[in-house]
């Protein structure tokens, strides 16, 4: 099952299967979606973390339960849903992060990992196919070469190995990762959201050469509308914290 709190802006989604190292079933991956766009229209949601239950952060897919996966349907639409989800996402990963893990992993923002962390791709060990959309998501993030390797070998490498390539952000002391993750998402949440949302879109149109042009003039219509940046510059002559006050959209952006 996926469990989801809230606590301080801040949403936590775990998967919920320790018994089975958290493997995702038909049922969870089919539910990740809906529960990311009930987070994507909360206002009080300012950031998600993706993690596992019981020291274990995903096996991946079930794979008993692949008749009911739909080939790579159900698992390709919850990565993309939460590489589209508009607000700041990061893995917090412990334990075993492999195959469909590993996707969900790559589809997050950011990656903080416990330096005992293991990680996998695994799809030559079963003779599957990797999808075109996660191909090309794990190429982007980590390079043709690492991506080869991974997917050629389908071995388990150390968390050391994955921050060298590019697949981690942050690599902490097993017992320091909470704690870490805690702050930074703090430190996101008390940050102009309207700065945050629009750096998330336009870093990820660029990654996918798409055109950023108009996007960042609607942001910069966005910006005038909400007073953020008159808030910033009175906090800093200030000398105090400051106080934004935007929560969403008031145009609409694509």
């Amino acid at each position: 099952m996926l469990d989801l709190t809230i606590d301080e802006q801040v949403a936590t989604v775990r998967i919920n299967r320790p018994e089975k190292r958290n493997a995702m079933t038909a049922e969870m991956w089919r539910a990740l979606p809906g529960l990311l766009d009930g987070l994507a229209a909360d206002p009080e949601v300012r950031v998600v973390v993706l993690t596992g239950a019981g020291g274990t952060f995903c096996a991946g897919a079930d794979i008993t339960d692949l008749g009911r996966l739909g080939g790579d349907e159900l698992t390709v639409a919850s990565e993309e849903a939460l590489a589209a989800f508009p607000k700041p996402t990061i893995a917090m990963i412990e334990g075993y992060c492999v195959g469909g893990g590993c996707q969900l992993a790559a589809a997050c923002d950011l990656r903080f990992a416990a330096d005992d962390a293991r990680f996998g791709i695994t799809p030559a060990k079963l003779g599957i196919v990797y999808p075109a959309s996660t191909t090309r998501r794990l190429v982007s993030l980590i390079g043709p070469s690492a991506a080869k390797y991974l997917l050629f070998s389908a071995d388990l490498i150390g968390a050391a190995q994955a921050l060298r390539i590019g697949f981690l952000d942050e690599m902490l002391p097993a017992p320091a990762l909470h704690d870490r993750v805690h702050e930074f998402c703090h430190t996101v949440t008390v940050r102009s959201q309207l700065s945050v949302r629009a750096a998330k879109d336009l870093v990820d149109r660029s990654a996918a050469g798409r055109p950023t042009d108009e996007p960042v003039a609607r942001w910069r219509q966005e910006a005038a509308a909400a007073g953020d940046v008159q808030e910033g510059v009175r906090a800093f002559i200030e000398r105090r914290p400051p106080r934004f006050g935007w929560t969403g959209p008031q145009l609409t952006q694509h």
